[in-house]
């Protein structure tokens, strides 16, 4: 590697060309970045005292990229976006100079001729600096002053009108703009491809994570090693497609499917963030593959994915139980789903057997959301659901699966879910328009579409009732008021919020787009009614949850059934209690009560473990283990200990010690007057587990 110092018209200067690999992401600069730079070039052109501005470094590899050529050829490693801006803004400069006299045309063509073309060249050679795929095409429009390709590059059209304007409206000479471009330098780093690993300098460069996406790097890392040649042929035939089948939401969208795609292969959920470098240990048990069959089963799965997040399958039925789990936001479903749609895509399961699962999925998760149970759990859920199944019994597995979770997995029975849904405050519920878009439709050929319609309070929210109201409600008014406001037996949509208002129970019933004149079947008992009390809100909600039952349904299996599933699940995991910890009894029995107590009524969420060495208590994953000694009782925390607040020093750093339970933290408990010191600790443990579940979900 040999790095200098360079001005930045010097490194463009010469019979050169920048060619952008495939590889690479398309150019991204956003206009705020166009005007920082924008900003620092006027500055130091104003200013005599400013030498110079750095802009960063410019990494790539110098020799015999594509072919034999008398034009010497850069492979841009890093880069690519400063250097595409900046040719963005010298074409809009020189073009701001034509027809404006003979010493403007001159500075023109030395524009031209030294940073943008290799005047001597002609076709594929003479453009110094060459984009892919519709970068290409639209960066060469401009530079010949060409209409702009069908399918163009739009950020590269909006830079270049910005800088554009910002030329015109500039109190500055043409001249003394490109002064200002002329004191910009950088680091000039070119690589050997003999010695250098271009690879590991590319993610020394992006080490922050910054800069590039976890897609970026990963495409960067599957193209990078290859043969151009096999770079052109895996791009082509994988990469780009698939690229384009997510528009615009590639770069995180396809983030997240990787994600989901490296669950299902490793059996572990990586972090978000981690992604990219989950990916590269992934790669090493695959040694044995070629790359191209590993992007193969990439883009197989990722079809899967783009027609279930997009809903975009051409099949009606499947697309509208996509669009409800989109709607529910049960991305950590995708990664069971995705095996399931391919069992349906080679005939394991069919159609309805597809369809019923995704409805079951869509039922488990919304009935939980109505209980309330804590979301943490889902992603572990749903990443180890498949392993349940039986492929000999696909549904009936599958369905035992769900019914047998307990806890904080559990699948919420029709009884404890219409109980909850009746006294639900609907009206503040995330999924409020879903839950009523999806009554209002149920079997239902002509949906209607809820969005263009508000909601409606049939009992009025003005805490100010009107003596009408009042009246009809009974002394208890404001008690029922405040019970049953937001609840599902009073909420209602229309079209005619602003008519109704706070009017009387009749008026909302018999003005024009009243309830007796309404298309909406959520209306139709209201029409019916004389009066509107407690009792007609507690018989509407009566029915709306029996209808909800059909909506959301649980279809329990019968217990013999259970029973065989509950069998097998028993005889692979063995069952450890309290028995099994012979130093938990006298003072430490009661120390170690009192402690569970604190940390069980953390969160409803939090559920004890007993294992052979230790009791674990989780949220997501383990927060805090406890292992029983004599007289004391170690715990460990699941952090590492940097990031914990000590303030008494009790915590010991155990960081590779071998400890058993998880965590690089350890504190001992003696007795009971050290344990709010103790939880203040394990507070902050369970916190940290939240928060990274929080990642791993979203």
């Amino acid at each position: 590697m040999k790095a200098v110092e360079s001005d930045l018209f010097k490194f463009l200067q010469g019979t050169k060309q920048f060619i952008i690999p495939i590889y690479q992401r398309t150019y991204s600069w956003t206009r705020k970045q166009c005007e920082q730079l924008w900003n620092d070039i006027i500055k130091v052109a104003m200013d005599d005292s400013i030498p110079g501005h750095f802009i960063g470094s410019i990494v790539y590899i110098e020799e015999g990229i594509y072919q034999v050529s008398a034009v010497k050829q850069l492979l841009v490693i890093d880069g690519q976006q400063r250097l595409t801006t900046l040719s963005l803004l010298l074409n809009a400069l020189a073009e701001s100079m034509k027809n404006k006299g003979d010493d403007a045309e001159k500075l023109r063509n030395k524009i031209y001729s030294y940073y943008l073309i290799n005047k001597e060249e002609e076709d594929e050679e003479r453009d110094k600096l060459v984009l892919t795929q519709t970068d290409k095409a639209t960066y060469t429009a401009i530079l010949d002053g060409m209409n702009l390709p069908k399918e163009y590059s739009p950020r590269i059209i909006e830079n270049y009108k910005l800088f554009q304007d910002k030329i015109t409206k500039s109190k500055l000479e043409p001249s003394q703009i490109l002064k200002g471009i002329q004191k910009l330098f950088i680091v000039d780093v070119s690589l050997d491809r003999n010695y250098d690993n271009p690879q590991l300098i590319f993610e020394s460069l992006n080490s922050t994570g910054l800069d590039l996406s976890q897609a970026d790097l990963i495409r960067n890392f599957i193209l990078m090693g290859q043969e151009p040649k096999v770079q052109k042929e895996l791009y082509n035939k994988y990469w780009f497609p698939m690229e384009s089948s997510y528009g615009y939401k590639y770069g995180s969208y396809f983030d997240r499917f990787m994600r989901d795609y490296l669950t299902i292969k490793t059996g572990s959920i990586p972090v978000m963030r981690d992604v990219y470098h989950e990916f590269k240990k992934f790669m090493t048990t695959q040694q044995n593959k070629s790359m191209g069959s590993i992007v193969s089963d990439i883009k197989y799965y990722s079809d899967f994915y783009v027609k279930m997040a997009f809903a975009e399958s051409n099949d009606k039925e499947l697309d509208e139980s996509f669009k409800d789990i989109q709607e529910l936001k049960v991305e950590v479903a995708y990664p069971f789903l995705l095996q399931v749609y391919n069992d349906y895509h080679n005939g394991v399961i069919s159609k309805s057997e597809f369809l019923e699962i995704l409805k079951t999925v869509e039922s488990y998760v919304f009935r939980r959301s109505i209980v309330g149970i804590p979301t943490n759990s889902l992603n572990k859920t749903f990443a180890n659901l498949y392993k349940e199944i039986h492929r000999d019994n696909y549904l009936e597995s599958f369905h035992a699966a769900l019914q047998l979770k307990d806890s904080y997995r559990r699948f919420p029975n029709n009884e404890e879910f219409k109980s909850e849904l009746k006294i639900k405050d609907v009206y503040n519920f995330r999924s409020r328009n879903y839950l009523l878009r999806k009554l209002e439709n149920h079997n239902r050929k002509e949906k209607v579409d809820i969005q263009n319609y508000t909601i409606e309070h049939i009992l009025p929210q003005n805490k100010n009732l009107s003596r009408e109201w009042q009246a009809m409600l009974g002394e208890n008014w404001a008690e029922i008021q405040k019970q049953y406001l937001h609840t599902i037996g009073n909420l209602t949509i229309t079209g005619y919020n602003p008519e109704l208002s706070d009017r009387p129970f009749i008026e909302k019933q018999n003005i024009e787009g009243g309830f007796k004149d309404s298309p909406i079947r959520l209306n139709h008992g209201l029409a019916k009614l004389s009066c509107w009390t407690e009792k007609e809100i507690k018989e509407r909600a009566d029915i709306f949850t029996e209808k909800a039952v059909g909506v959301w349904p649980y279809n329990p299996l019968p217990e013999e059934v259970l029973a065989k599933y509950k069998e097998e699940e028993t005889k692979i995991t063995p069952v450890y209690t309290i028995e099994n910890f012979p130093y938990l009894q006298g003072d430490m029995l009661e120390l170690f009560n009192a402690l569970r107590r604190r940390i069980l009524n953390l969160d409803a969420s939090v559920r004890e473990e007993y294992k052979k060495l230790y009791i674990a208590y989780k949220a997501e994953t383990n927060f805090v283990d406890i292992i029983s000694k004599k007289s004391k009782m170690h715990l460990t925390l699941n952090m590492d200990f940097d990031e914990i607040n000590d303030p008494k020093g009790l915590c010991k750093d155990v960081t590779g010690k071998g400890m058993w339970g998880n965590g690089n933290i350890r504190v001992t408990i003696n007795n009971l007057n050290e344990i709010d010191d103790i939880m203040y600790l394990i507070k902050q443990s369970y916190e940290k587990q939240l928060e990274m579940s929080d990642e791993r979900v979203y």
